[in-house]
């Protein structure tokens, strides 16, 4: 009975598209030539970080490197870590002592987008912005 009121749970999760908490991790973000984006956490140990293709060019973002930051996701073996998609805002980085949301902006078509690159509209490269959570 027990197995039975587990697995409705799941699923009753996965039909409303929402999944069990996960891990959050902090550190600092290392870019290394070459090599994976990592998080330096406090006590120095360097966590391989991964994600969907978005995510990937957040945390591959030269402006972002060695800052302090906050991932939502899960290990996926000791010293690996994935991120939750883009869309549920996982990744957040500390500035001025607060929690930012990692967002880019054109200034041109007035567009903000989640992950580096060009405008989708007028092909203008996007400027970094980091937001208060609150903001929308």
């Amino acid at each position: 009975m027990r197995v039975c009121v587990l697995f409705l749970a799941c699923a009753l999760l996965t039909c409303l598209g929402k999944t069990p908490p996960g891990d959050t991790l902090s550190g600092r973000l290392v870019q290394p030539e070459g090599g994976p984006p990592a998080l330096e956490t406090a006590d120095h140990k360097m966590v391989l970080l991964d994600g969907d293709e978005a995510t990937r060019g957040v945390i591959n973002d030269h402006r972002l490197k060695g800052v302090q930051m906050e991932a939502k996701g899960h290990f996926t073996a000791p010293g690996r870590f994935l991120i939750d998609p883009i869309h549920t805002r996982a990744i957040q980085v500390r500035k001025d002592g607060h929690l930012k949301l990692v967002t880019y902006w054109c200034d041109v078509c007035s567009i903000r987008t989640y992950t580096p690159g060009p405008c989708w509209c007028c092909q203008r490269e996007t400027t970094l912005d980091l937001r208060d959570p609150d903001e929308k």
